[in-house]
């Protein structure tokens, strides 16, 4: 099943896609979900990020290329690197990535997203796909001169629209082995596979779980393969993940403004 959120007159709609239509969903994305009636093609709708979590957990170093490459002089890590993004900072397949004004380069990290299914704690690895609702694809947007000048991450990966995600939730699928893209303007830039990850799914979850109580919608984002992408005004950027579809975004700069408050 692929479900997706998508706007509409009277706000968010869960919906279901079935042969290139969307459908308005009935029932629990969390527990029993069925497809309704058609509301039109999927192409015509705005699609908004398909889950809104409590925390979105984002994994670095996760790929010996991206290390070996992209972020010397960092060692490959003993344990799984755990950051937290904003779920403000999320934006559907579609919509805009912001550049704010002054950076010198922000990259496109394409990854695998996890989205948990149930509330769980201290999950044994072989019990993973238990407590997954499914996955699909995500951006994690980085700010290189921030990321590096405060030697942290929050701040360089947490802006608004720094992290693109859908366009769908995939279920019943096996993610261990899927090929993972990213393209500007038409152009390959990283191609890996989940195969390739450092730390597993499952034993992401594992490690996660040890450390924090997981709720449903809660999601996991996997860390990204070498060659990170960086982006301009005007491009289009794309994550395709074999089987979960294509996240495709725009990329403008932020618009000077006065403050709000």
């Amino acid at each position: 099943m692929q479900i997706v959120r998508y706007a509409s007159e009277s706000g968010p709609q869960v919906g279901v896609i079935e042969d290139g239509m969307l459908r308005r969903a009935q029932g629990d994305p969390f527990g029993r979900l069925a497809a309704g009636p058609v509301v039109g093609e999927v192409s015509s709708a705005t699609l908004l990020p398909p889950v809104i979590p409590s925390k979105l957990i984002a994994i670095g170093l996760n790929y010996h290329d991206h290390i070996a490459n992209d972020m010397p002089p960092m060692d490959v890590p003993e344990n799984p690197v755990i950051f937290l993004k904003p779920p403000s900072s999320l934006v559907g397949s579609g919509a805009s990535i912001v550049l704010p004004r002054g950076m010198q380069r922000v990259d496109a990290e394409a990854e695998l997203a996890i989205v948990i299914g149930r509330t769980c704690r201290h999950v044994r690895a072989r019990d993973a796909y238990d407590v997954i609702l499914g996955f699909c694809a995500s951006n994690d947007v980085s700010a290189r001169d921030v990321q590096f000048s405060d030697g942290q991450w929050s701040r360089a990966k947490g802006y608004d629209t720094f992290t693109p995600l859908g366009p769908a939730i995939v279920t019943d699928i096996n993610a261990d082995d899927l090929a993972v893209t990213s393209r500007v303007n038409g152009e390959l830039k990283q191609s890996s596979r989940t195969s390739m990850l450092i730390f597993s799914i499952p034993t992401l979850i594992e490690f996660v779980s040890r450390v924090m109580t997981l709720e449903p919608g809660d999601v996991i984002i996997t860390g990204t393969p070498g060659g990170p992408p960086a982006l301009s005004p005007g491009d289009v950027c794309e994550v395709e993940i074999e089987g979960l579809g294509i996240l495709r975004n725009t990329v403008e700069l932020e618009l000077e403004r006065e403050p709000t408050a």
